[in-house]
């Protein structure tokens, strides 16, 4: 069997990413066109049929049954390659090991969710557990960016890089309040939507509390940038913040767009593409402000100040 470089390897986990943020996507059209129950049946479409695009619905159920294999290729290759790369690093096998759990994972809780009808605490698991399996995907990406032989540590001084920290526990916040949101609003990812349970919780009550730990996640994201800027992080480092920036601007825009227009499908199937961004993005900084290449002098001069201190 072949070997990997590893380019070839960060390519491929590169892949990864954008086909796990893709499936994202499509399952949310998948709710957003009712087409959630269009497959009544699982692992088949209809009882007979694996794929039926015979009808609208069981035919977009059926394109995102399929784009989850294309994504399971993917991430057995991905497995494959960790463990034909050269040099082998057993970060980069355990972390593509964990995409293969978590898709499986993915595919019997998405099984679970066409079983008891779309039940809202299911349908809000299946999008947390899309988030932790992008999560798996960018960190596995940003470790096979990183040399194999060279020291890693944080880029800024360690309150600075615990912040970035914070903010990704504020951003997971965020996304399990917009789950909240989905779960209480009107489009329960059925054709017979009326049918389809509910949460307890008025929307606009959900949407207030979503919209607040928003606006603080970006007051966060500007002290974040602050203290940064006033730490004199490398170039790099404050390009993830002002990416992580626009990304959450933009989405709050798109969020207060839809809510103010009465949730049209369009508007919040971007707004599920935002929540790939803004995820992707908060992570993308806290991996790049807390495992980046340190030079070897600064990790002498690093030590060697420890040293002074301690004595």
């Amino acid at each position: 069997m072949p070997t990997l470089t590893p380019s070839a390897f960060r390519r491929l986990t590169l892949a990864v990413v954008a086909l796990v943020a893709v499936i994202i996507v499509t399952g949310a059209a998948v709710r957003l066109t009712g087409s959630g129950l269009g497959c009544p049946n699982w692992p088949t479409c209809d009882g007979h049929h694996i794929v039926d695009p015979a009808a609208s619905h069981k035919g977009i159920e059926s394109i995102n049954r399929a784009i989850t294999g294309l994504v399971s290729v993917v991430v057995i290759l991905s497995v494959l390659g960790s463990l034909r790369r050269v040099p082998r690093r057993r970060d980069l096998v355990w972390l593509s090991l964990g995409l293969v759990a978590g898709v499986v994972a993915q595919i019997v809780l998405g099984g679970l969710v066409v079983i008891f009808h779309l039940y809202p605490p299911l349908v809000m698991g299946h999008l947390v557990l899309s988030m932790l399996l992008l999560a798996d995907a960018v960190v596995l990406h940003h470790r096979a960016r990183l040399p194999d032989d060279e020291p890693v540590g944080p880029a800024v001084a360690g309150d600075v890089a615990t912040l970035t920290k914070l903010l990704v526990g504020w951003a997971a916040l965020v996304i399990v309040l917009g789950t909240v949101v989905t779960g209480a609003g009107p489009h329960a990812g059925s054709n017979k939507d009326r049918l389809v349970e509910r949460l307890p919780i008025a929307v606009h009550d959900a949407a207030r509390f979503h919209g607040t730990a928003v606006v603080l996640f970006l007051v966060f994201v500007l002290l974040t940038i602050w203290r940064l800027r006033a730490e004199g992080a490398p170039r790099s480092v404050l390009g993830r913040a002002e990416l992580l920036l626009v990304a959450l601007v933009t989405q709050a825009a798109v969020g207060y767009t839809q809510y103010f227009t009465g949730v049209p499908v369009v508007l919040v199937g971007v707004h599920v593409a935002g929540a790939d961004a803004v995820w992707a993005a908060v992570l993308w900084l806290a991996l790049g402000t807390n495992q980046t290449v340190v030079p070897v002098a600064s990790t002498q001069a690093r030590a060697t100040g420890e040293v002074a201190v301690a004595g």
